[in-house]
């Protein structure tokens, strides 16, 4: 909310009421994080955990206002190095033996006095406006609490907020969660039974090594634990506590901009489209649980406020903070941030991570680095699918098109889908095998064959393209008979008591509100294990596209000036002309034969290193397994080290020579106008170590997205429907790659594009966009190939 500045004087930090450009999250750095690092080898200091003695800015570590040190690299075994910083002069910041002084807390806490006054007001009054205009319509109001700075500030204000009686604490206890962190919770329901505040903790049945096993270890794509272990359990002791399933509720929660931005741009920006601000607050309407309004009260709080006011207001704080961790989340969290975290987390809970190490080790079921690298490097969170973990069940589902059916095979089905399928609509028997669904008012038939193993189940592929909806739910069905293991996300889910698990499933009273399909791919456990068909399943030999021959700028360029004469004029060797041959077929260059394609002929007289003709280049580009792979696993702004990248190749089964490859491949990609231009990337050398990054590009034409959309559309079987939401979702498997995911386009951007795109070209495109409800329609009588004809 308030820009910020460090204080020499107080070694502190100070806010003002500018308006702050953006905030890098500093937090406060104790003599146990200082010691870990080895500054103890640099500077003097006290050992004492009262007071801090700097702030750190992600890498960088600032001394009453200069930046004094930073670090680089790092993994889950390895100490990050460090580097200490000079001044203009060329003369270390803070001296070599130089005795560090604490920050002086209480002056720091006066300076900052007046400011922190108003916002504490401010968000005292947001919290009780919102709970006066809503405690006449809602069942309960609780505080979602963690243990975290976030949190404990949270709990703070709305106590100063709301009457005592009028709310209650949940803690949801992933089993994962740091030492430190019981300790706080201990402390914290102590104070709440004190002050007659009710204090719960929600767990899931399932512990957490016997969930990692059913699923595999979740992953950045992967994220079921959110569910099973955090939303899941809160929901069901709420219901408890109600003794009401369609309860309607308010949580309170510490979510706030700046750190969701930190952690993962793309889940911020899509998350942002479904919260409504008013004079009331952020307020989200439209959150994953279901029958819960969740109120952001601390939303524009950025980290410097969270501590200034700890310290003002003597809040307790979470040791682990003391220890280095930025966060304190859950242990092996797939979205910790970097390997920095994870070498914080392990130095500091090795006893407690150890098993969930093991199991990531276990679970492997591939040859894999020495060393475990790709779990030291952190790949282990890149997997997207069951494939590589061991004693994953191959083929115990699979869905494949024949003869103008789609058949569904399952092996051992793990419950009854005869139950599962009342959940979609009126379930009829026709004859012995065969069997129709009525859903919106129409007949749907298929046969469900009994085999030795299992069933297959058949349905007319036409069927699912002229109902993509109930396409979606059929396929859920069988998902859920085949891999449920009674997690419980379903029943959070139904707010009408519908679902039982006790003894066995059983769907009762159904009111086919269809919300116990609303999980990733139907089944957390189906969309963790599934093994991908056609293309990546055979990922291991074919990502490794252009070996050490990926283009360069000047091959391109006589390229596009000489045309079908480029080939008796080359002067590269035969491997190189085969991978550049296969680089220009993949951006649509070149057609049979080798041959300058109509696609080029366009380039040409837009200019090949224009923006528009880049784009159009990397919309085609990104249909190569090779570059989607670059699109598809890293996230768009966040540097990766050169070992997070080879662990991330490993996991998905790529040599040591094809993972250096891949990687010398991205660098002369980003060496490219796609890059210098573009903007698609960019590598860059800190001493021995090689950082990369994939940026968001400077796309701007409306075209380009239109052209992207419909090879989008192409590639995912002609499907010519569907909304702003699922091209937005970067965690479900698709033959076709969104546009947003291919440029690094945020939601807002994506509804410009479209909205431009639908006023400026009718007859290609029709959007639509009410509150959380979004439909785009491309016309099927067109094509990309349409599209290029626009240019």
């Amino acid at each position: 909310m308030y820009a910020y500045t460090y204080d020499p004087e107080t070694g502190g930090i100070l806010l003002n009421d500018s308006t702050p450009l953006f905030s890098k999250e500093p937090r406060p750095v104790y003599a146990r994080e200082m010691d870990i690092l080895g500054f103890d080898q640099q500077w003097k200091y006290d050992k004492q955990d009262d007071f801090p003695y700097m702030w750190a800015e992600s890498n960088v570590y600032w001394y009453r206002g200069v930046q004094a040190a930073k670090t680089r690299g790092g993994s889950l075994y390895v100490k990050p190095e460090i580097e200490y910083l000079s001044d203009a002069d060329g003369k270390l910041a803070v001296p070599e033996g130089e005795t560090l002084q604490p920050v002086d807390l209480e002056t720091m806490c006066e300076k900052n006095r007046g400011l922190l006054d108003v916002l504490e007001q401010m968000t005292v009054k947001k919290i009780f406006d919102v709970y006066k205009r809503y405690r006449k319509k809602l069942d309960c109001f609780h505080v979602a609490f963690s243990g975290g700075k976030d949190s404990i500030v949270l709990l703070e204000l709305v106590k100063k907020a709301l009457p005592k009686s009028s709310f209650v604490v949940v803690f949801g206890d992933t089993g994962m969660e740091f030492p430190d962190t019981y300790d706080v919770i201990d402390r914290v329901e102590t104070q709440c039974r004190e002050e007659k505040i009710e204090f719960y903790r929600a767990a899931s049945h399932l512990q957490p090594e016997e969930s990692w096993r059913l699923f595999g270890p979740p992953s950045r794509v992967l994220r079921w634990c959110c569910s099973v272990h955090k939303s899941t359990p809160q929901v069901l002791k709420l219901r408890e506590i109600l003794k009401k399933p369609d309860y309607q509720g308010m949580a309170f929660v510490g979510v706030r901009a700046h750190e969701s931005l930190a952690r993962d741009e793309q889940l911020t920006q899509k998350a942002s489209r479904l919260w409504n601000k008013d004079e009331y607050g952020y307020v989200d309407f439209y959150g994953k649980v279901k029958g819960q309004i969740t109120a952001k009260s601390i939303y524009e709080w950025s980290s410097v406020e969270i501590w200034l006011y700890t310290y003002a207001q003597k809040l307790l704080i979470n040791d682990a903070y003391k220890k280095g961790c930025a966060r304190v989340g859950c242990l092996c969290c797939p979205m910790g941030g970097n390997s920095k975290a994870d070498f914080f987390q392990y130095v500091n809970y090795r006893k407690e991570m150890e098993p969930l190490v093991q199991i990531i080790i276990e679970s492997n079921g591939r040859e894999m680095m020495a060393d475990n690298e790709y779990i030291a490097n952190g790949g282990w969170n890149a997997r997207k699918n069951g494939n590589f973990l061991k004693n994953n069940p191959v083929g115990h589902y699979s869905e494949n098109i024949t003869n103008g059916e789609l058949l569904i095979s399952i092996e051992s089905p793990k419950t009854n889908w005869q139950e599962w399928i009342k959940t979609i609509g009126s379930f009829n028997i026709r004859a012995p095998n065969e069997y129709s669904i009525d859903f919106r008012n129409k007949h749907f038939p298929f046969t469900v064959s009994i085999q030795k193993d299992g069933i297959v189940v058949a349905i007319a592929e036409r069927l699912l393209k002229e109902n993509p909806d109930f396409g979606k739910l059929f396929r859920h069905v069988f998902r859920k008979a085949a891999y449920c293991v009674q997690c419980g996300a379903c029943l959070a889910n139904c707010r009408f008591n519908s679902v039982s698990f006790t003894p066995n499933l059983s769907i009762h009273n159904c009111r086919n509100c269809h919300e116990c399909h609303n999980i990733s791919a139907g089944c957390f456990a189906y969309d963790s294990l599934k093994i991908p068909q056609g293309n990546g399943a055979n990922m291991k030999m074919t990502i490794n596209c252009f070996s050490n021959h990926a283009p360069k700028t000047e091959w391109l360029s006589q390229f596009f000036e000489l045309k079908n004469d480029f080939w008796a004029e080359t002067g590269l060797n035969q491997p190189q002309v085969t991978k550049f041959k296969t680089f220009l077929k993949a951006a649509g260059c070149l057609i049979e034969k080798d041959v300058f394609s109509p696609f080029a002929d366009l380039i040409c007289k837009l200019g090949w290193e224009s923006e528009s003709s880049l784009s159009l280049m990397l919309s085609n580009l990104a249909y190569n397994l090779q570059i989607q792979w670059y699109i598809k696993n890293m996230t768009t702004g966040q540097e990766y080290s050169k070992a997070e990248i080879e662990g991330m190749l490993e996991m998905v089964g790529q040599s040591k020579g094809n993972i250096s490859s891949i990687l010398y491949a991205f660098k002369r990609l980003c060496d490219l106008p796609l890059g210098t231009v573009l903007n698609f990337g960019v590598v860059e050398k800190s001493g021995k170590e090689e950082y990369l990054t994939r940026t968001k590009t400077c796309v701007s034409d409306a075209r380009v997205i239109l052209y992207s959309l419909y090879k989008y559309a192409e590639a995912c079987e002609g499907y010519y429907q569907f909304s702003l939401a699922r091209l937005m979702d970067n965690t479900v498997e698709s033959a076709g790659v969104s546009p947003a995911q291919i440029f690094g386009l945020d939601r807002d951007e994506m509804e410009q594009f479209l909205n431009a795109a639908s006023v400026k070209y009718p007859e290609f495109i029709h959007v639509s966009f009410t509150h959380d409800l979004d439909k785009i329609d491309l016309r099927e009588d067109k094509s990309s190939q349409d599209v290029l004809t626009l240019f």
